[in-house]
């Protein structure tokens, strides 16, 4: 919608839109308008309050990278269900592109139905598209890792063979989590050395920039990295 793309203009900052195009860069940089996440989320917040929002959503494929990320604020802020919410999902991730913007999806929504949120993306682990995967992967680590966990997820996401940077990276993220919230459980997946060496020693790495891991577990962590 013009009106929409109008607003979002409206707020661009070029330095920042230098800056960020190097974050995201399978993305062209003449499709990002340089616009801060604080801004879009209250941009999200306004239009919420609107009705014209629905017409925007249904305009796919978007663009502008800042659209679709609007798109995903504006899921958090409509969606009356976790139902709901996974349905919007559902129809916006054949258009994403890249990382960021699938990072930002999961909506907080998502918390009051955690046997909804399993059933609905566990499917999506085994799907030819690389952000369909990682979102299922980042909304487990957002998620499932506490109340909802479940300690076949571990081997659920060691099963996953793929050469995509950006899945591959979303595993190891989740497995640095794993090794914070449900150490006991991570850690023997980790002392098998059945994961890919890649997955392996980068989990092991993000989990030791964790102030919540202890010294001690930090060290110990650190022996188990496959040369």
């Amino acid at each position: 919608m013009q009106k929409i793309r109008e607003l979002l203009f409206e707020q661009q900052d070029l330095k920042y839109r230098d800056f960020h195009s190097k974050l995201v860069p399978n993305i062209d940089k003449e499709r990002i308008i340089g616009v801060r996440t604080p801004v879009m989320r209250k941009l999200a917040k306004k239009l919420a309050k609107e009705q014209n929002f629905k017409e925007f959503m249904a305009e796919l494929p978007h663009y502008y990278y800042e659209e679709n990320n609007l798109h995903g604020f504006l899921i958090g802020e409509v969606a009356k269900t976790p139902k709901e919410a996974l349905e919007m999902i559902d129809e916006l991730l054949p258009y994403v592109d890249n990382w960021a913007t699938c990072d930002c999806l999961p909506p907080k929504i998502l918390k009051k139905d955690l046997e909804l949120l399993r059933r609905t993306i566990m499917p999506w682990l085994e799907s030819k598209q690389v952000y369909r995967v990682r979102f299922a992967i980042v909304a487990m680590l957002q998620f499932l890792l506490e109340e909802g966990f479940k300690q076949e997820d571990l081997t659920k996401l060691a099963d996953i063979k793929s050469d995509e940077y950006y899945i591959n990276m979303a595993i190891a993220w989740y497995y640095s989590f794993a090794l914070i919230k449900q150490y006991d459980c991570a850690v023997k997946l980790i002392e098998s050395k059945k994961l890919d060496k890649w997955i392996q020693n980068k989990s092991i790495q993000k989990a030791i920039e964790s102030y919540r891991i202890s010294p001690e577990k930090k060290a110990y962590l650190k022996t188990l990295k496959i040369k």
